[in-house]
């Protein structure tokens, strides 16, 4: 290793066999949680009395009751059904209620 103005510089060689032994060691299965993972888009929303109903890109349905939102579980039904897509469709926004809700979060609930 030479020294340029009291630092270490490593050789080009030394620095690129470490950068492909990391590379090497992110990509092992197992390792999913270092990169990110696809999450479905929403494509449509619907409440019932007491329920959130989102349907996904790849045709699932998730739901989760009304009582986890206050917001939308206190709004009107003209409320909930205004509503629109945000964020390349991966969350949910309601307006008149000032609420955003995330894809990401009902698939973790």
């Amino acid at each position: 290793m030479r020294s340029r103005a009291g630092f270490a510089v490593p050789s080009c060689a030394r620095f690129t066999l470490s950068l492909n032994k990391t590379s090497r060691s992110l990509s092992l299965p197992g390792m999913s949680t270092l990169t990110s993972k696809p999450v479905a888009d929403a494509v449509d929303v619907s409440c019932t009395d007491d329920e959130l109903v989102v349907t996904l890109a790849d045709g699932r349905r998730v739901s989760a009751p009304l009582e986890w939102f206050p917001r939308l579980l206190h709004a009107t039904p003209a409320q909930r059904a205004r509503w629109r897509l945000i964020g390349h469709s991966i969350g949910i926004h309601w307006e008149d209620v000032d609420e955003d809700i995330s894809v990401r979060t009902l698939l973790a609930s």
